[in-house]
């Protein structure tokens, strides 16, 4: 399947948390939108492995995403090894994606970090032919994506750019909350965990509403890019109203 947009993140809900609003805005539009995760979560508080599997589909479903994958890297070993290098660049290849996503480089998790790590290696060396790699025995065609953007987690950084997501804020909610044993729940017996407090999902919607007031919007989400992006400013001016002339 030819993607327009592939998503890595080190584990289920990380994608939404951070870009679920972006998702849904890009699925609104017929984009054809993938995410891999790249673990379980299995060393996660709260909930199993089992479980983070279903709501991670129950989350899909509700951004109406093309494919959802686990690469079954075991959590908290998120290394850059040639293994798992290997395994991003042959999904890269088999998906063929215009731009991918990737966690930002500096985060308070360390799975985060490598994953970010990871994925840009992989987007440079999945361009390279003399690096072969097999799907069913069948080899594969180098391909690189024409962009690598980075999401926000929990350490802020000054964003390249943000997108609005006034329109698909409640989808991106509705995701998250997909994740029943991970955000609050006043009838969970589990352990309270960082983000299992009231005081998160506050935090995830004052985020949303800072970033989105920087563009003049009610909602947004930061991005970062490490190359400079094209503004195609004739299609901006051409959404500008130009004032009616006083008569």
């Amino acid at each position: 399947m030819n993607l327009d947009v592939l998503i890595f993140g080190a584990h289920p809900d990380d994608a939404e948390l951070s870009m679920g609003g972006t998702i849904a805005k890009l699925t609104s539009h017929g984009l054809k939108v993938g995410i891999i995760d790249l673990t379980k979560g299995e060393l996660g508080t709260r909930g199993t492995a089992e479980t983070r599997q279903k709501e991670a589909f129950r989350s899909a479903i509700a951004l109406k995403i093309s494919m959802r994958e686990n690469l079954q890297i075991f959590d908290g070993e998120v290394t850059v090894s040639k293994e798992n290098l290997m395994k991003v660049i042959m999904k890269i290849r088999k998906n063929k994606p215009k731009i991918i996503f990737a966690p930002y480089k500096n985060d308070r998790h360390p799975d985060h970090v490598h994953t970010s790590d990871l994925v840009k290696q992989a987007y440079f060396f999945s361009g390279l032919p003399k690096i072969k790699t097999f799907d069913k025995e069948k080899s594969q065609p180098a391909y690189r994506p024409k962009k690598l953007f980075y999401y926000m987690q929990t350490y802020t950084f000054e964003p390249s750019f943000i997108i609005d997501i006034s329109d698909t804020y409640d989808l991106k909610m509705k995701a998250v909350r997909a994740y029943v044993t991970q955000f609050f729940d006043p009838k969970s017996k589990e352990p309270e965990t960082f983000v299992s407090t009231p005081e998160f999902l506050k935090f995830i919607e004052s985020r949303a509403e800072f970033y989105g007031f920087k563009i003049g919007k009610k909602f947004g989400e930061p991005f970062f890019t490490e190359e400079e992006v094209e503004l195609d400013l004739i299609h901006l001016l051409g959404k500008i109203d130009h004032p009616k002339s006083e008569k």
